[in-house]
């Protein structure tokens, strides 16, 4: 058994049934120094028995369990013999198939709700009696079946939480997995290391040296090829294959020329002189603007700027020569979304936006088991300097969907400027590791304004930042008025071509994180 194998041989299962949280359950866990998994509900009685876990987590979900075409599991997992923690629908669903009542509740319970603990059960244990829960529930457990009994409840709700000693399995109506859930975290190490007697081996450290092993061994004698995009995930998987192959791995890194202030020149002067990267950067910032010459559809620009990435990328390889595998920065949510498991290296022969004539033999994904917080964390290990490791998501098309309309020299440089001082003030403040996202929007909107005796007809610029678990929902940054009152100062005062700042107070839904 490889040093990887042993790492991820202690490990619990998520199981899906739609809930929002889930990645944030996984990321709760992980925390815990504690590898898991998170496939869907409908998972196989049999992979569920082969995956030799410690223990499942049921998630959340929008169904009621009750209803024909609500989402089940295979009701063999309650005999496997696995500790089970049920969490809001995963509760009602193991309450529901237990022999206990579930029906719509007398009175919803949604956000934060004081609750009663019976701290004598080890799911409690080091808790107060007493503290503050997330719930959003519309159904709830009425009964529960032979052998179960209620150790929580609040006001409205008789059974916030129950359990079976004898069998290990637990359920609760609230979330655990928020931060609104006051004493959220300690319960769930208390079903992690009470509950699952997990050792709690899975940390940052010891995947760099059983990555790094494992992609010694698995490409010793070989080519790789990095298409590099100077972000964290790339930056990340490629110091990982560097590590393990040295000057065997080539990383194409394409400027485009829509990249924010500066970071194309920092990108290549880290990675390749500081970490001696073999990296090749190509500016093909002019050949970009020519074809986004004109264009203000969206929708077009991210079709000319995914093409040419491609051709570019292309072009290069073919300079290089046979390659034998493709790295790319996969990370674990890119692979919760298509719903795909997999290893860290894994056969493959085409790469979905990956041009068909480039050749090889593997794709390595060095990061497709880690959550981003996990992948910076890998970077620090590595090396890599905070303000690299904390940079903010970034859109492949680069500030061409941050700048509505065309594209041009000028107004790519006013974006950068600002956007530029709006990172800095946020950073300043010390708000950089709270705020999921911040950025600026220059929109195509001009107004009037006055600087000093004259009359200004300029741009309207933007201010986005949100927070956000999962970037699936957000909510705007309550950023303080006076760190937005220095940004908007400093921007309309250092940026030429900006009249106007305005700040985005729209969360996701209704609208998107990005503009465009």
């Amino acid at each position: 058994m490889s040093r990887m194998d042993n790492l991820r041989q202690e490990k619990i299962l998520i199981l899906d049934f739609g809930g929002q949280y889930k990645q944030l359950i996984g990321r709760r866990v992980r925390e815990e120094h504690v590898f898991c998994e998170i496939k869907p509900c409908t998972t196989s009685l049999e992979t569920i028995k082969a995956g030799q876990y410690a223990g499942l987590i049921l998630t959340g979900g929008p169904d009621s369990v009750y209803k024909e075409d609500a989402l089940q599991a295979d009701e063999g997992i309650l005999s496997l013999g696995l500790p089970i923690l049920g969490i809001c629908y995963g509760a009602q669903w193991i309450a529901y198939h237990t022999g206990g009542t579930v029906d719509k509740a007398g009175v919803p319970e949604y956000g934060k709700t004081v609750t009663h603990f019976a701290v004598d059960s080890p799911l409690f244990h080091s808790m107060p009696a007493d503290s503050v829960v997330w719930m959003s529930h519309g159904d709830q457990i009425l009964a529960l079946g032979d052998g179960f009994a209620s150790i929580a409840h609040s006001d409205h709700c008789p059974v916030a939480a129950f359990g079976h000693a004898d069998r290990a399995i637990y359920g609760m109506q609230f979330h655990p997995e928020v931060e609104h859930t006051e004493y959220g975290r300690e319960l769930l190490h208390n079903f992690l290391y009470e509950i699952c007697h997990v050792r709690g081996e899975w940390t940052m450290n010891a995947f760099v040296d059983a990555t790094v092993a494992h992609l010694k061994e698995t490409l010793a004698g070989k080519k790789a090829l990095c298409a590099f995009s100077g972000g964290v995930d790339s930056s990340v998987a490629a110091l990982l294959v560097h590590k393990a192959i040295g000057q065997n791995l080539t990383c194409v890194f394409v400027d485009h020329g829509m990249l924010r202030k500066d970071e194309a020149d920092t990108v290549e002067r880290v990675f390749k002189h500081e970490f001696g990267l073999n990296l090749i950067r190509v500016d093909a910032s002019e050949r970009f603007l020519k074809l986004l010459e004109g264009v203000t559809d969206p929708e077009q620009k991210r079709k000319i700027i995914g093409e040419q990435f491609i051709r570019v990328f292309e072009e290069e390889a073919a300079k290089i020569g046979a390659v034998d595998v493709l790295v790319q920065g996969t990370i674990y949510p890119d692979v919760i979304e298509s719903g795909v498991g997999g290893a860290v290296i894994k056969s493959h022969h085409n790469v979905g936006g990956l041009p068909k004539n480039v050749r090889f033999d593997s794709l390595v994904e060095p990061l497709r088991d880690l959550f981003k917080d996990e992948v910076r964390a890998v970077g620090t290990e590595l090396g890599i300097a905070e303000d690299l490791v904390w940079r903010q998501p970034f859109p492949g098309p680069g500030l061409a969907v941050r700048i509505l309309g065309e594209i041009t020299r000028e107004r790519i440089r006013i974006v950068q400027d600002a956007d530029a001082i709006w990172r800095e003030e946020i950073k300043n403040a010390g708000l950089h590791r709270s705020i999921g996202q911040y950025f600026a929007v220059l929109t195509n909107l001009a107004t009037v304004g006055v600087m000093g005796d004259h009359r200004t007809y300029d741009y309207v610029l933007g201010l986005r930042a949100v927070t956000t678990n999962d970037f699936m929902t957000a909510e705007w940054a309550r950023v303080p008025y006076d760190v937005l009152d220095r940004a908007s100062n400093r921007i309309v005062n250092e940026v030429d071509g900006v009249s106007r700042v305005v700040y985005d107070i729209t969360g996701k839904p209704p609208a998107t994180i990005e503009w465009e």
